[in-house]
Parts: structure tokens; C-alpha cells; sequence
């Protein structure tokens, strides 16, 4: 598959994950619907393993870099956001997690030492001022409280683990680690982490049997889980942290557009220039300019990512 087909698979499908997410919301403690989904995701990569007769052994030291992926990409992120999400708008956590594409390029040339590319750095500069003028009504409404502050460094602490798992996903590429099957493993450790800390914090684990849930529930671990993190991290392998990372911005733009039809969202000549410039910075970043050339964090998939 292509790296634009990746890219626009990607993208539509976390942007799609908002709503899903809101499905989610309710009957059932955050954290348990987040055991669910990976546990889901993680038996049917396990089994699709099996079937394929993928390889699956693999050495301690692998398994540790899985369990690393696992804790920040698959656990540590989704536990800090949510609870951040508790005390922070929706929209104010999206423009708070745009900033992973900045620290995709600053760790990726802390840890890797990826190039920081004039074209990723403009691309960044011209779009995330336009999500912040998409969401500009709910951040000027922000009240830096004791828990308004508290949401804001979870959800940043979120976003940095999130981006910490990225990386992690790339130097596991670049060490020929298959894709498919260190997330298979990565979301088992993910989910067992994430089972621990519930039991650890007394969450129960409710389950909502109807029909939107469940739904819900199916779309996130197949669609927003299995198909989304192998086509992202295939194309952060392919293109570079700080190219891949770019799609966090557009998500929050899919998602206003699923509000729009579902939600009744309200337009502002604000909002929509700052669509505009999302999709500027957008451009900048996807087309390579003169002598830039991408410095992907692994190689080029070959035949032994199918083994």
C-alpha cells in the first residue's frame, strides 16, 4: 500500500475513533472500556498471528521493547488522556494532542537523531495555529483552576507518552521487528498494564450490553486499533515520526466534520480559515521540496515483515 493510501487510511479512521469514543462514554468506567478494546484488538492480532503462521518467537530482549511499545503506546497514553479528559473540554484535549507532531521531531532528533526538516517544521508552524483557531471558543473559555491545570499537564503527559510509543515503534522497525506482530504483542502487554492499573485504582469493570456500545466497542479495537496502528506505524516506519505525526492534526478535522452532520456543529469564518491553514500545513509536510529527502525511522518493508 501506498504511503498516501496509508496517510489517508489513517487519518480517516482515528478522526472517525471520536465518535466511536463518545459511544463509549457513560455506563462504563473509561479506563475498563480501554481494557475491552485492546483485549479485543490484541486476541484477534494474536489469532490472525496463528492463522497467517506468522513468527512469534521471539528473544527477551524484543519482548522487552514490545512491552515498552505496549505501556506507553497502548496503556500509559490512554489512561493520562482519559483522565484528562475529565477536567478539559473535548476539543481543547484535541489541540492538546496536535502537539505530538512537535514532539515527534524534537525526541526523534533527541533519541534518533532524525534530521529536523525545514519543510515538517513550517508545516507545524502554519498548522497548528489553524486548530487552534478551530477550537479558539473552547480555549479562551480554559479556566486555569487547580483541576484545569491538573487536566492540562495529564493530557500533555498523555500526548508525550503517546509520542514516546511512536518512537519506540520506529527503533523496533529499524531493529526489523514485523509490524504486525509487535503490535500483537505490544497490545497484549498494553492490555495487561492497563488491567493492572484498574485493579491497582479499584476500577470496576462494568459492561454496557447495548447495541451502540458494543457497536462502539467492535469499531475501536478492529477499525481504530488493529487496522489504524498498523497502517500508522507502517507509515511511521516508512516516512519519519515527525511526517506520520502531522495526522494527529488533521484527526480533530475529521471528527468537526462527523460533528457538523451529527452533533450540529456551527461553523465560524474563524473555524474555517483555520481548516484551511490545517490543510496548508498539511501540503508542506507530505511534499518533498528540493533537496529535503525523508529520513524514515526504519527501512523500507521487505520480505522478512511477513515472517
Amino acid at each position: 500500500m501506498t504511503n498516501i493510501l496509508l496517510y489517508a487510511l489513517t487519518v480517516a479512521i482515528w478522526g472517525t475513533s471520536w465518535l466511536g469514543i463518545k459511544y463509549q462514554i457513560g455506563v462504563v468506567a473509561p479506563e475498563a472500556s480501554v481494557v475491552y478494546r485492546f483485549a479485543l484488538a490484541a486476541a484477534l492480532m494474536l489469532l490472525y498471528c496463528a492463522l497467517a503462521r506468522r513468527r512469534m518467537r521471539f528473544s527477551p530482549a524484543e519482548h522487552a521493547f514490545m512491552a515498552l511499545q505496549g505501556l506507553f503506546l497502548f496503556c500509559a497514553n490512554y489512561v493520562l488522556i482519559y483522565l484528562g479528559t475529565q477536567y478539559l473540554t473535548s476539543g481543547l484535549v484535541a489541540v492538546l494532542f496536535s502537539t505530538i507532531v512537535i514532539m515527534n521531531i524534537f525526541l526523534g532528533a533527541l533519541f534518533f537523531g532524525s534530521p529536523v526538516r525545514r519543510r515538517v517544521v513550517l508545516g507545524v508552524l502554519v498548522g497548528l495555529p489553524g486548530i487552534g483557531l478551530v477550537f479558539w471558543p473552547e480555549i479562551v473559555a480554559f479556566d486555569l483552576a487547580r483541576q484545569g491545570t491538573l487536566g492540562l499537564v495529564l493530557t500533555l503527559a498523555g500526548t508525550l507518552s503517546a509520542s514516546f510509543g511512536m518512537l519506540i515503534s520506529g527503533r523496533n522497525q529499524k531493529q526489523r521487528l514485523p509490524v504486525i506482530q509487535a503490535n500483537a504483542y505490544g497490545m497484549t502487554y498494553g492490555t495487561l498494564f492497563m488491567a493492572a492499573y484498574c485493579l491497582a485504582a479499584g476500577t470496576p469493570f462494568g459492561f454496557d450490553p447495548r447495541p451502540l456500545y458494543v457497536g462502539s466497542l467492535i469499531f475501536l479495537a478492529v477499525f481504530a486499533t488493529v487496522i489504524a496502528f498498523w497502517s500508522y506505524l507502517t507509515l511511521l516506519g516508512r516516512i519519519g515520526a515527525d511526517r506520520a505525526g502531522y495526522a494527529s492534526v488533521l484527526f480533530p478535522i475529521v471528527a468537526l466534520a462527523l460533528s457538523t452532520v451529527y452533533e450540529d456543529y456551527q461553523w465560524t469564518p474563524a473555524a474555517a480559515f483555520g481548516v484551511a491553514l490545517v490543510l496548508a500545513g498539511n501540503a508542506l509536510i507530505l511534499t518533498r521540496g528540493g533537496t529535503e529527502q525523508a529520513a524514515p525511522l526504519a527501512p523500507p518493508a521487505t520480505s522478512k515483515e511477513t515472517t
